[in-house]
């Protein structure tokens, strides 16, 4: 659809609770809790609070691999949090992300217990607790985190630029679809042409600002984001696709994408994770 009138912008905004969109009930130019509830807390010294979207399984899949790996003190509590009703609004969560985004981490294996929010900082609050998934040399760790800030200021970009007007606006716009269908295909291309001249994102060396950059552009080159690969001509970037199919197949990242995940085939759905045998209960 083609615009047929020109928007005219107020002198001063005000906000339209009843403007539309998937997502009308729950965004609000306000912060802070709109009810008092407590985050509930399991037996691990980790406590995840989530939802299975591209920003929530960047640390389900860094967690599984930590416990691939070996590291046993990652074990962890994921509890779901339902964004569509506002669980992200509780006093509770709100008092760990003062932000209401998921992901939320509490590390209760602190002398004082520490919250972690925004999903890159708690990728790199576990790669370095852990010492893993993080090069240790100056010059691949600085590169490592090039991709991983790179993941965080392009995202929007992808999620809350294409992916709303693409799929949750509540019409659709011929010019903001054009404009960040445009920037999407030209991440994709920036990424197409580092993955041509290397592994990993960061060199020879798997690391979280390949699970950051997976768990959307791996998602998106895979079709499963917003069912736009057709639209973005996802198969062009032959390298990304190499990249995205090879770390889709490891075994942490298969399980990490399931926690906290509740639409889909009911076999991918764990809701809630508190120890490894949850997985096989869903089998």
């Amino acid at each position: 659809m083609t615009e047929t009138s020109q928007y005219v912008p107020p002198k001063v905004w005000t906000w339209d609770s009843e403007s539309g969109g998937r997502f009308a009930s729950i965004n609000r130019p306000i912060a802070g809790s709109t009810h008092d509830k407590d985050l509930p807390v399991g037996k691990h010294p980790l406590q995840l609070y989530s939802l299975a979207t591209p920003n929530g399984v960047k640390v389900t899949i860094l967690l599984e691999e930590l416990l691939e790996l070996g590291h046993s003190e990652a074990e962890y509590d994921a509890w779901l949090v339902r964004i569509t009703e506002g669980d992200q609004f509780s006093s509770g969560f709100v008092a760990v992300n003062p932000n209401s985004k998921i992901p939320a981490l509490m590390d209760h294996s602190t002398e004082t217990p520490t919250r972690v929010f925004e999903s890159g900082a708690i990728l790199l609050y576990l790669a370095e607790k852990f010492g893993a998934f993080l090069p240790t040399d100056h010059a691949s760790r600085t590169e490592a985190l090039n991709w991983l800030f790179w993941q965080m200021g392009s995202a929007p970009y992808l999620g809350g630029g294409f992916g709303h007007f693409y799929a949750y606006a509540p019409e659709k716009w011929e010019y903001p679809i054009n404009r960040f269908a445009m920037e999407v295909k030209r991440q994709m291309d920036v990424l197409d042409r580092t993955l041509a001249e290397r592994p990993y994102l960061a060199g020879a060396e798997y690391s979280i600002a390949d699970m950051a950059v997976w768990a959307w552009y791996g998602a998106l080159a895979r079709g499963v984001l917003y069912e736009a690969g057709e639209f973005l001509s996802v198969r062009d970037y032959t390298h990304v696709q190499r990249w995205a199919a090879e770390i889709a197949d490891r075994p942490a990242v298969k399980r990490g994408i399931r926690v906290n995940r509740v639409w889909g085939e009911e076999a991918n759905q764990l809701p809630e994770r508190h120890s490894a045998a949850d997985f096989d209960t869903k089998r």
